[in-house]
């Protein structure tokens, strides 16, 4: 099935309708790169502290463009589950091996998150060695978005949002309801980014350890299923002079308890990973020179870019606020 997602909360599931998903939310994926920034060393510093109101503002394109970009959906995940019971052992790593085990085609259906991470990154190391102001930014931007995105468990499986067990609107429960919740209380606090001596065994081990917790993910909700009738599960709370269905902060708050800290650790793993990618790209590049106040104004393509997917972004929207979802 092909997943569509747009940047709502999947607060109503209509039978028959695709579901709209976005990983972490917007304002997760804003934090993210936000606080990425802070990883930083000195050198690099002062360069995304003066951009980083871009890059976080920025840092949810990359869902915009599901609306623009054909083959943009396929980037932000990976049906791991697909693969066979020992999916890590079936997949090779390399992207030309890969397509020639399993072909591009089925490759690009069940999802390409972990060349594309690396893909962007090659982008971004290019991005510095021409010390390309909006290269850089754009591309810190996104693979912030695809970073976040890979440390995402339900990112890792064909049952993305529960459709496979009865458990439509998990993937928002989990990305978008809780993070709007409770993140404002989570440590933002990491170590400094450090240089990333394998990037693409990095990648794959994100993968490992989202993979690894989807089960859980899915049988706490629904554990917690069982002991919440409808109306205590679900509430109601005005979004846009609208009264939508939401999952309750009450259930919210005993699946985010039960889940013991889970989405604040991948959170904050997300956050320390990027800055050592943002870093390891920078070092690979030679460490350009990039004064702080190193001036940088969209180019004219850029900016048409920007303008169509917020038009597209505002128009898909409306349309499914009209649907109901």
């Amino acid at each position: 099935m092909k997943r569509i997602f747009a940047g709502i909360l999947p607060l109503v599931v209509i039978p028959g309708m695709a579901a709209f998903l976005l990983a972490w939310g917007f304002k997760g994926h804003q934090q993210i790169n936000r606080l990425a920034v802070y990883t930083l060393p000195p050198d690099l510093f002062g360069f995304y502290k003066h951009h980083i109101d871009h890059i976080s503002r920025h840092a949810v394109d990359a869902d915009k463009r599901r609306y623009a970009v054909l083959g943009e959906a396929e980037r932000h995940f990976i049906d791991l589950d697909q693969y066979g019971e020992h999916p890590f052992d079936s997949i090779p790593r390399a992207w030309s091996d890969a397509v020639a085990r399993f072909g591009e085609d089925s490759l690009r259906a069940h999802g390409i998150v972990p060349w594309h991470v690396l893909r962007v990154h090659r982008q971004l190391i290019s991005a510095f060695r021409d010390r390309d102001v909006e290269r850089i930014l754009r591309h810190s931007a996104d693979l912030g978005h695809y970073v976040g995105d890979a440390h995402v468990p339900l990112h890792c499986t064909r049952n993305y949002n529960g459709q496979l067990t009865g458990q439509h609107g998990i993937h928002g429960l989990w990305e978008s309801r809780l993070p709007e919740l409770f993140s404002d209380g989570y440590d933002g606090l990491t170590g400094r980014a450090v240089y990333i001596k394998n990037t693409e065994e990095l990648i794959w081990q994100v993968l490992r350890e989202s993979f690894a917790a989807k089960d859980s993910v899915l049988a706490m909700e629904a554990e917690l299923d069982r002991a919440f009738s409808r109306d205590q599960k679900y509430s109601y709370e005005e979004r846009g002079g609208r009264l939508i269905r939401v999952y309750s902060r009450r259930f919210a708050k005993a699946y985010h308890d039960r889940l013991d800290g889970m989405v604040e650790r991948r959170m904050r793993l997300a956050v320390y990973r990027l800055g050592c990618f943002w870093y390891t790209a920078w070092s690979d590049a030679g460490m350009p020179d990039l004064p702080a106040g190193l001036a940088f104004e969209p180019g004219v393509q850029w900016a048409a870019e920007l303008d169509s997917l917020n038009r597209n972004y505002h128009e898909k929207r409306g349309q499914a606020d009209a649907c109901g979802d």
